[in-house]
C-alpha cells in the first residue's frame, strides 16, 4: 500500500521520526527571493522517503512555504554533496507556545543535511555499534540545519 502524506493528520504517522529525503521534486520555484507555485491547488513539492515505521518508501507533499524554502534551500541552495544525505523530521508537538493555536497553518519540517549513514546511526543500534555516546553523535549530528523559527 502506498503511503501519501498531505494534510497534517497524514503527516502526523510520522511525527518524532527521522526519514531519509530520498528525492526531492519541486513543483514550485524561487526566484528572487520569491517563492511561486504552480497554482493554489498543487504542492510547493514532492519528496519521497524512507522512514523506519513503514516497510516501503512514502510520498511526502510540501504545502508550506517554509518547509519548501528550507528544502529548496538545501538542494538546490547549498546543494547535496556526494557523502552526504538529507533527513527530516516532522513535529506538531515542537511548536512554540504561541503558534500551537495557529498549528495547521505553520511549518512542522525540521530539514538537515548529515553525513551518509546518520540515517542508519539514527534508526539502527546495530549499525556501527563501536560507535557509542558523543563519538555516535559526532558521527549523525547535522552539518546544517533549517528549522521554522515557531519552533523551540
Amino acid at each position: 500500500m502506498k503511503i501519501a502524506l498531505l494534510k497534517d493528520s497524514d503527516w502526523s504517522v510520522t511525527e518524532g521520526e527521522v526519514c531519509r529525503v530520498i528525492d526531492f521534486v519541486p513543483q514550485g520555484f524561487v526566484k528572487d527571493g520569491n517563492i511561486k507555485a504552480l497554482d493554489a491547488s498543487t504542492p510547493y513539492a514532492t519528496v519521497a522517503l524512507e522512514c523506519r515505521k513503514f516497510p516501503d518508501r512514502i510520498t511526502g507533499f510540501i504545502t508550506h512555504k517554509v518547509d519548501f524554502i528550507h528544502l529548496w534551500n538545501a538542494f538546490k541552495g547549498r546543494g547535496v554533496k556526494e557523502n552526504e544525505e538529507v533527513l527530516i523530521s516532522w513535529y506538531k508537538k515542537g511548536l512554540k507556545t504561541f503558534a500551537k493555536v495557529f498549528a495547521p497553518f505553520m511549518p512542522k519540517l525540521v530539514i538537515m543535511i548529515c553525513k551518509k549513514g546518520s540515517y542508519e546511526l539514527l534508526n539502527n543500534p546495530n549499525f556501527k555499534p563501536e560507535l557509542r555516546g558523543e563519538a555516535r553523535y559526532n558521527a549523525y549530528k547535522p552539518i546544517v540545519e533549517w528549522k521554522p523559527k515557531v519552533m523551540e
